[in-house]
């Protein structure tokens, strides 16, 4: 079984010391590294090769956010998700901006945050479900000529696949789910991203849970 190589970034050595006794029970998760600021973060992805960097987004120097940002165009495959004490838009958003796959807050149970990494190993979005209401209330809030009011130019297909898509599944289990090929549910996937302009799975999900096609709560309960 392949481990998920992680890197931890916090700035609280005792934060750190903590989540690595926690990792270190779990068979699937090796550690590659661990730093304490953003600098320290951008090296230590060079040098480790992580597949998921858990990063804090407020950090003295380079934050969390700034240093999300730099490793998703410098290492586009390494998935970054958000630990953080910060439960308010500014921080959510800005790290989803900023390229992160996931958002958890330190308050989070060691279960959610397991789930959470595993999720995000598989390419998938993880947004703890007392922070889905700030997608919901962004989705309200967003001009409708943003977007564009597209829904009905999907096709049945496309909004089953959408719809499967926000919920948090994988292509090849959207695959398996509606006995298509791996192939066609990427292509189905262009046509939903192209037709409703939508660029990444967060704004997916966003746009998701905005029009009912799922609840705030469905999402990250995989």
């Amino acid at each position: 079984m392949a481990r998920i190589k992680l890197l931890l970034v916090d700035d609280h050595q005792i934060v750190r010391a903590g989540l690595r006794m926690l990792f270190m029970a779990e068979p699937d998760v090796e550690i590659v590294g661990e730093a304490s600021s953003g600098e320290e973060a951008l090296a230590a992805v060079a040098r480790g090769q992580p597949d998921i960097v858990l990063m804090d987004a407020a950090m003295p120097g380079m934050s969390g956010m700034e240093a999300t940002r730099r490793i998703k165009q410098a290492y586009p495959d390494v998935a970054v998700l958000a630990l953080t004490m910060h439960e308010d838009e500014r921080y959510f958003f800005e790290m989803l901006n900023a390229g992160a796959s996931g958002y958890v807050p330190k308050r989070a149970a060691p279960d959610d945050l397991m789930s959470a990494i595993r999720v995000v190993s598989q390419g998938d979005v993880f947004i703890y479900p007392s922070l889905a209401r700030l997608l919901v209330n962004d989705f309200l809030q967003r001009s409708e000529a943003t977007t564009g009011d597209s829904l009905d130019s999907l096709t049945a297909r496309e909004h089953e696949v959408l719809t499967l898509i926000a919920d948090g599944l994988s292509n090849k289990e959207i695959a398996d789910r509606l006995v298509l090929s791996v192939k066609t549910v990427d292509h189905h996937r262009e046509n939903i991203m192209r037709k409703l302009n939508l660029h990444t799975r967060v704004e997916l999900t966003r746009y998701a849970i905005g029009k009912g096609l799922i609840s705030a709560g469905q999402t990250s309960e995989r």
